[in-house]
């Protein structure tokens, strides 16, 4: 099972990724040293979003579409 997420940074920048495990994904964004750089330079983040997908493929596809929206279009999407 893979997961595509987004989180919220506290510079209040969204930042998106796909894992296997958002548990862990997200405490490796907020402390570990296998986090992104972009995220790293902005902790805390909070997990704001978060979609199954049945493999990576799929996750991987969503991913490239999620990145591709606007932050208002984001934003909706999360509410």
């Amino acid at each position: 099972m893979y997961y595509l997420y987004i989180l919220e940074c506290a510079d209040k920048t969204l930042y998106t990724g796909i894992t296997t495990d958002l548990k862990r994904r997200v405490g490796e964004h907020n402390g570990g040293k296998l986090g992104a750089k972009y995220t790293a330079a902005r902790r805390p983040v909070k997990l704001v979003y978060s979609k199954k997908f049945k493999g990576r493929s799929l996750a991987s596809q969503a991913e490239a579409e999620m990145k591709k929206l606007s932050r208002a279009e984001k934003l909706k999407l999360i509410k």
